[in-house]
């Protein structure tokens, strides 16, 4: 009250009370029983309470001989009307549980009875837009899918011969190379009803429900036939039966059960199209693989050069490409690159163009995002001069390694530009075109793979010391063991003989931390193999080191020009030791080992 310029009435004590009723300064009285205060109302205007005591009869007896007023409030009805409003509102809040406990159990039911019934996702004959011609890079897929799509538009070309259309395809292949596009391709191009589900949308916690799922996708299949199924991941349901600790999941194997009676059983399922697409054929249930079920296995692998050019070119529709951009060029630096991975590509590269506000996408925003992919988001570049001369002569290890070894990966670049998760630089290399798509790797290949990882210790060698090495080369290391014991126990490049000593023989279905197998060698073997790993790991070192110690300056040059501009593309590094080479460098007697 204050703040309105008024004074606040000082508050009345019970002795006061009583002077003022017998001064006469008090006009009225009301007294409250229940709230044991009384309401003084004076005679120059002013209104206090003040409280008092239960059955007060000194104040009563003061009041009567000064002649004071006195009434009593009857506090009885507002005290009813309190009650009856507390219990509307306890009443009110028990029926709303209780309706929403009804709700929820009305949900429950229909969940329930719904439990049984398909998943899938129907799309009508004009939803899908995707065409065969948006499908690129995996045209001998596509063609062993367009006769599915015209069965599915001219049954009366197979059917007049007595020949009868697949009653399954399997798309088998790495994940992003386009299995679930090619479905939605054939569905777009035979423009009949599709269904779309994933393998792990038949199997729930109560006992029946895949069973039941499957027999209702049939179902509705055959009821707008002709028409595609298409199952993605069907390796969630279609496992092999009686694998496992304690016999498998029985729910998991009468889901499968009820899938290979509708495929082929003693119903027909005439016009009903059963795509599936895995990445693990190999744990597929072999009654469901034999003909009369899934007929077809088409192989959907990673796209050649060629290939990815079509992806980039059928990505990049959509995306401002500069003129400068060469697809060709950029097909073959992804070597091992999904349809996946390319649209990511560009898609970064479309995302980095953004960030810098340009208006078209250049070779510099895709290498970037190539970078960015690959090695992983660029972080602030090094700070010590000790440490980023260190990494500078470990990555020119590697470098120069593959200008000097011929069965080596051509280098792409070596940078000292450092990435997200500990990588100070890296040198990083295309693989040989032939030899990815071949799938053959030689002896001598895979020797040249060992040389190069172990260049950046052999650098380390050479310059420190073997007093100063460090723990860069762990990653290295790691690989080299891996490849020279694959070597040695599979690919039989060892003195060992022509024998696989350590077949791949795991069980996918048992926890590997359970049940590790027994090696199918004895404990003498073993020894031997270690031996034989060792040994393919010093030869490795020996040849870095006997490639690169005649090479110092070379290697000091190569260092202050990385260290200078963070960056050296390979082939500048290429024309570097091709000059350093016709000048005769290289012809200094050799030094012995620093080992």
């Amino acid at each position: 009250m204050q703040w309105l310029g008024l004074k606040p009435a000082p508050s009345m004590s019970y002795s006061g009370l009583l002077r003022s009723i017998r001064s006469g300064n008090v006009k009225e009285l009301v007294l409250s029983p229940r709230q044991r205060d009384v309401q003084v109302r004076l005679k120059n205007g002013e209104q206090q309470t003040v409280p008092v005591f239960a059955n007060d009869t000194l104040l009563l007896r003061t009041a009567e001989a000064a002649r004071v007023p006195l009434s009593v409030r009857d506090d009885r009805q507002s005290e009813a009307n309190a009650a009856l409003v507390s219990n509307l509102l306890l009443a009110a809040l028990v029926i709303g549980g209780l309706a929403l406990l009804i709700r929820r159990s009305a949900q429950v039911a229909n969940r329930a009875i719904g439990f049984g019934r398909s998943q899938a996702r129907v799309q009508a004959e004009s939803q899908d837009t995707v065409r065969f011609e948006d499908v690129a890079g995996i045209g001998e897929a596509k063609e062993e899918l367009q006769e599915v799509v015209t069965f599915l538009k001219t049954p009366e070309t197979f059917t007049s011969i007595g020949a009868r259309i697949p009653k399954g395809v399997l798309l088998i292949g790495p994940p992003g190379t386009g299995k679930t596009l090619l479905a939605r391709a054939i569905a777009g191009e035979a423009g009949v009803p599709f269904f779309s589900l994933s393998g792990s949308e038949f199997v729930e916690m109560f006992v029946g429900v895949g069973a039941s799922r499957v027999r209702d996708l049939f179902r509705q299949a055959k009821a707008k036939a002709p028409c595609i199924i298409f199952i993605d991941e069907i390796d969630a349901v279609g496992r092999q039966r009686g694998a496992g600790i304690g016999g498998g999941n029985d729910e998991r194997e009468q889901t499968l059960n009820q899938l290979l009676t509708e495929m082929d059983g003693f119903e027909e399922n005439s016009g009903v199209v059963l795509l599936a697409a895995t990445n693990r054929p190999d744990v597929l249930d072999t009654a469901l693989m034999r003909p009369g079920r899934f007929d077809r296995q088409i192989r959907v692998d990673l796209p050649d050069r060629r290939g990815r050019e079509q992806i980039l070119a059928v990505h990049a529709r959509s995306k401002p490409l500069d003129e400068s951009v060469s697809l060709a060029a950029w097909a073959l630096r992804t070597p091992g690159f999904s349809g996946a991975d390319l649209a990511n590509l560009l898609n970064e590269a479309a995302i980095l163009t953004a960030r810098r506000e340009r208006q078209t996408i250049e070779d510099s925003a895709l290498s970037d995002a190539l970078e960015r992919i690959t090695m992983g988001l660029a972080v602030a570049p090094l700070q010590d001069n000790a440490k980023k001369r260190l990494i500078a002569y470990h990555e020119i290890g590697h470098a120069l390694l593959t200008a000097l070894v011929p069965q080596a990966d051509r280098l792409d670049k070596v940078t000292l530009l450092p990435r997200a998760g500990g990588i100070g630089g890296f040198a990083r290399m295309t693989p040989d075109e032939e030899r990815l798509d071949s799938g053959l790797v030689s002896k001598a290949d895979l020797k040249a793979r060992l040389v190069v990882a172990l260049g950046g210790r052999a650098a380390e060698l050479v310059v420190f010391g073997p007093s100063e090495i460090t723990q860069g080369a762990s990653g290295d290391l790691e690989m080299v063991s891996r490849l020279a014991r694959e070597m040695v126990t599979r690919f039989g490049f060892s003195d060992l003989g022509p024998v696989a000593l350590d077949a791949d023989g795991s069980e996918v279905f048992l926890g590997r931390d359970w049940l590790r197998p027994q090696p199918s060698h004895s404990m003498i073997t073993g020894n031997r193999i270690d031996q034989a790993v060792r040994q393919l790991a010093r030869q490795a070192l020996d040849q870095a080191l006997t490639l690169l110690l005649p090479r110092r300056r070379l290697m000091d040059a190569l260092v202050e020009e990385l260290i200078s501009d963070e960056t050296i593309e390979g082939d500048r590094l290429r024309a570097i030791v091709a000059a350093d080479a016709a000048a005769g460098s290289a012809t200094a007697p050799l030094t012995p080992s620093p080992r």
